[in-house]
């Protein structure tokens, strides 16, 4: 899959990272500035390594954002992307899903794909990163979908209610961005989700850093939310609820996971086990009260 050709190409200056990297600079751009800046780290725009089997976003070298394979574009490639698929087996056939954060759109696709009757929305606050969407892929916007450039934060206070799923994955150079860490963003979350509604948020990084934001979440959502380890990416998912048939008939969902895995080709099976257990472990009431 060749680049775009409005994208900037330069051989990749990393010696971990072999390929390509792609960026979003003029055609006359210096190379030599360039490969600087993004070696010491300096270089303050998100950008595309593409090693001739995956092409991935990256904010530093050390913060990768999403991850495509060329070959298999809709693939959802890393875990804990998988892993919030797991929405299918509470809303196996949402009207609207909204999501916070775009990055290379890996989720975006995987909805698009399994759910075309279901109107998506996704809001990204990054101009450079939504510059990037024919360079993994992503599909036009059309009458059920929708790439929105805004503050998706301020979106959600704003937008109507009857959100079936709010998947929110929304990551800057400097980390978790900082309004999701506010009550505020909950409340909204609760207010603009349907009465069945479901909530999934990544965590990156550690958990210590999350404990106020766990504690808020438990709050607004009135203790229905789950902690969700990924131990294969290092990250955490937070599913909150607004059903307030909580907690979930497990047993059921275990029986439909077989069909979702079917239809989806990710290992539901193992992922609703995993859901399950951290659910009856309370882990994410026992990291907030742990750190208080």
């Amino acid at each position: 899959m060749p680049p775009p050709a409005a994208l900037y190409e330069l051989p990749s200056p990393f010696l971990t990272e072999p390929g390509r990297v792609l960026l979003n600079e003029a055609p006359d751009a210096d190379p030599d500035t360039l490969r600087a800046a993004l070696l010491d780290e300096q270089y303050e725009r998100p950008f595309v390594i593409d090693d001739g089997e995956h092409r991935s976003l990256y904010f530093t070298l050390r913060l990768i954002q999403s991850t495509m394979r060329t070959r298999a574009p809709n693939t959802l490639v890393l875990r804990y992307t998988q892993m919030m698929m797991l929405f299918v087996l509470f809303i196996p056939r949402p009207q609207r899903l909204a999501l916070i954060g775009l990055g290379g759109g890996s989720l975006l696709k995987a909805c698009h794909q399994h759910l075309p009757a279901t109107h998506l929305t996704a809001i990204e606050l990054d101009t450079d990163v939504i510059a990037f969407r024919d360079a993994f892929a992503l599909p036009p916007d059309s009458d059920t979908l929708a790439i929105r450039h805004g503050d998706g934060i301020a979106w959600l206070a704003d937008t109507l209610p009857g959100i079936d799923v709010l998947l929110v994955d929304a990551f800057t150079g400097a980390g978790l961005a900082p309004a999701l860490t506010d009550a505020r963003f909950f409340e909204h979350a609760a207010a603009r989700l349907s009465r069945r509604g479901l909530l999934v948020l990544n965590l990156a990084g550690d958990i210590a850093h999350y404990t106020g934001l766990i504690a808020a979440a438990l709050t607004v959502f009135d203790d229905r939310v789950i902690l969700l380890p990924i131990h294969d990416d290092g990250n955490h998912l937070l599913f909150a609820f607004n059903d307030p048939a909580f907690p979930p008939d497990w047993r059921r969902l275990q029986q439909q996971a077989p069909a979702a895995q079917a239809r989806y080709g990710l290992d539901f099976p193992a992922f609703a086990e995993a859901l399950a257990r951290a659910a009856r472990l309370r882990l994410a009431q026992r990291e907030a009260a742990a750190r208080r």
